[in-house]
């Protein structure tokens, strides 16, 4: 305990070393940050072409940019793909992916090679933070016991938060330092370390009473949005069997100044969080046996929408005589949503592998991603041109509604299948006040 003076010396100087453990969409722009503020910063990550790609100063990450990279370069920021340097650390966040396997089970395969390499450098006085989306229980059974494993007792000799990363691909507002960060400690003195750090990056700061608390406020956080998207979901399929618009349905509700939220339908969900976090919960709470019944309903739902498209897709070609069979489908977007290239989860893949499996002819046109592999079948490889794709399609599907598209051109395609209503507003935007 002697130590966390020292620690919080350093913290207030802003000469306490930061690492981060990952350094994807959430590790990468948080080292940033921390660098921005002048702290000395470590970037670790297992894939060399990352560390690479980052001294010289470019970036992998759309929402970051090279100046930014190279700013951090010249205040001093270090890159590695080995955990040797880790020991020099005095706070060490840990960002890496936290999957689910294929039994929908969480694979913390990554987490408990980061926690290993951070206990063989553990020191007295250190702080390690888990960001990591993971199951309430996971700081404290899993990641404290393993950092323990070098003799140094946690809460006493290191200390231990938990904080859910809130980075959200694509967005640009609210930025990072405007967007409250939970933090729960594994005792008190974690617990205010923990928020002194994160307080020096962002303005707000919500501590919670325990690691388990805040690994929770992430789990409903996204089961939250993925259960009304189910919702919406399950909307559109029902006003599809009744002849109505389901955007229009849900434009008009929004309307009301309370007691709505307004979400939109889609061809399903994607990323690394909606489509996962929620099983980790339902996982969780099968182990004390309770079953999370509205969460796997839910997933249902938005697992089902590819199906449902891809049902529309057929039925747009049947009306003119046209059999999905041999017909040439391009897919107007690969990445799970708008403006990124990550496809990580998202519904396209899917939507793919069905138009496959019946016989389409599927081609993909995505500004941000030039390259796709789908189950066992060869790598798609991006259409030359917008242009050159839409003129050889007898259907074009708008999947993700990047804003580099050019809508007048999709206009023009012979048949759309449009996901994301995108025709439809720009066509309310003209005047037109109830397009067909």
């Amino acid at each position: 305990m002697q130590r966390v003076p020292e620690l919080k010396s350093k913290i207030e100087a802003h000469t306490a070393v930061i690492a981060t453990v990952g350094l994807g969409y959430v590790g990468l722009p948080l080292l940033l940050e921390f660098s921005k503020k002048g702290f000395p910063t470590l970037g670790i990550d297992v894939n060399r072409e990352k560390i690479t790609s980052l001294a010289e100063g470019s970036s992998y990450v759309l929402d970051v940019s090279d100046s930014e990279i190279k700013k951090a370069n010249q205040s001093g920021a270090n890159w590695s793909d080995s955990f040797e340097e880790l020991q020099e650390s005095d706070a060490i966040i840990i960002c890496v992916p936290t999957p689910l396997g294929k039994t929908r089970d969480p694979d913390l395969q990554h987490l408990i090679a980061a926690a290993e390499a951070i206990r063989d450098r553990l020191k007295p006085g250190m702080l390690v933070c888990l960001e990591s989306t993971t199951y309430p229980g996971t700081t404290r059974d899993l990641l404290c016991p393993i950092l323990e494993e070098s003799g140094l007792k946690a809460g006493i000799d290191f200390h231990l938060t938990f904080s859910p990363e809130r980075i959200d691909p694509g967005r640009k507002e609210p930025v990072l330092a405007d967007i409250p960060k939970v933090v729960g400690g594994l005792t008190p003195t974690c617990l205010d370390l923990g928020c002194r750090l994160y307080g020096e990056i962002i303005h707000e700061i919500q501590p919670v009473s325990s690691t388990e608390a805040a690994e929770m406020v992430k789990l409903l956080e996204n089961t939250f949005r993925a259960v009304n998207i189910a919702l919406v979901n399950e909307v559109a399929i029902m006003c599809d069997k009744l002849g109505l618009d389901p955007w229009e349905v849900v434009e008009a509700a929004a309307t009301k100044p309370y007691g709505f939220m307004a979400f939109t339908p889609g061809p399903g969900v994607g990323g690394h969080c909606i489509p996962l976090d929620p099983h980790y919960l339902s996982w969780k709470l099968k182990t004390l046996d309770y079953n999370a019944r509205f969460i796997q309903l839910a997933g249902e739902i938005n697992s089902g929408m590819p199906q449902f498209w891809a049902d529309k897709i057929q039925a747009e070609l049947n009306r003119v005589r046209k059999p999905l069979n041999g017909s040439r489908v391009l897919l107007l977007g690969i990445a799970y949503k708008k403006n990124t290239n990550d496809v990580r989860e998202s519904p396209a893949l899917e939507l793919i592998r069905i138009l496959q499996s019946q016989g389409a002819d599927v081609s993909f046109y995505d500004p941000y991603v030039a390259r796709v592999e789908v189950s066992e079948a060869p790598a798609l490889e991006r259409v030359a041109s917008l242009e050159a794709g839409i003129r050889q399609a007898d259907c074009t599907v708008i999947v993700t509604d990047h804003d580099a598209f050019d809508w007048n051109l999709v206009d023009q395609a012979a048949q759309v299948v449009d996901c994301r209503d995108v025709l439809r507003k720009r066509r309310r935007a003209a005047g037109q006040l109830f397009p067909v």
